[in-house]
């Protein structure tokens, strides 16, 4: 047997079982508009600005993302149960008060220093997939970039239960600024 002949069955054997999701794009004219508008968003202002907030050395900029990854933790661990997933909610919950007393209100991932368990990637958008909604139609999002019906309806779902966003509600440009802020960081740890 050729060698590529093992490497298309090796590749069939680890991903063939995955179903190819395909989502509509009926606003195809519309998602190019804004994705273009997104390229340069993030070509001519996100990205300078991240290289700036590069000059602040790296620990300080790890703490400050685990620390609204903490605040997120309460979320995270919503949707775990939503999900039906019992051990990842324990797991998120143990984190979070871990992170919140030893991690010094979660400036240190404590958690996953201690017991090698990081945070679970769950959102609403999973949790209505879970659900059995379906994805809807794509669209390109201003800023956040493409999405689905389903996940923007998530996305939505997710501000309504961040800590963040309730303690000043009445203050929609702090909150803002602070998920700027955290958007900022976040692309100042990347690599690209």
């Amino acid at each position: 047997m050729a060698e590529e002949d093992l490497d298309d069955e090796l590749f069939d054997a680890l991903f063939g079982d995955e179903e190819e999701i395909l989502i509509a794009d009926p606003l195809e004219p519309y998602n190019r508009a804004v994705f273009w508008v997104n390229d340069k968003f993030y070509l001519y202002l996100l990205k300078p600005v991240a290289r700036v907030w590069r000059k602040v050395p790296v620990p300080p900029r790890v703490s400050l993302g685990n620390f609204f990854s903490n605040l997120f933790a309460p979320v995270r661990a919503a949707n775990c149960l939503l999900q039906g997933k019992v051990d990842d909610f324990g797991n998120e919950l143990g984190r979070f008060m871990v992170n919140t007393t030893v991690g010094l209100l979660g400036f240190s991932d404590q958690a996953k220093k201690m017991s090698g368990i990081g945070p679970k990637k769950e959102d609403v958008g999973q949790t209505l997939g879970v659900w059995c909604f379906g994805q809807g139609f794509c669209f390109v999002l201003p800023r956040l970039g493409p999405s689905s019906l389903r996940d923007t309806t998530g996305f939505v779902g997710d501000i309504f239960l961040d800590p963040i966003y309730w303690s000043a509600p009445e203050r929609q440009i702090l909150y803002l600024a602070i998920k700027s802020g955290n958007f900022v960081n976040a692309t100042s740890l990347d690599k690209d």
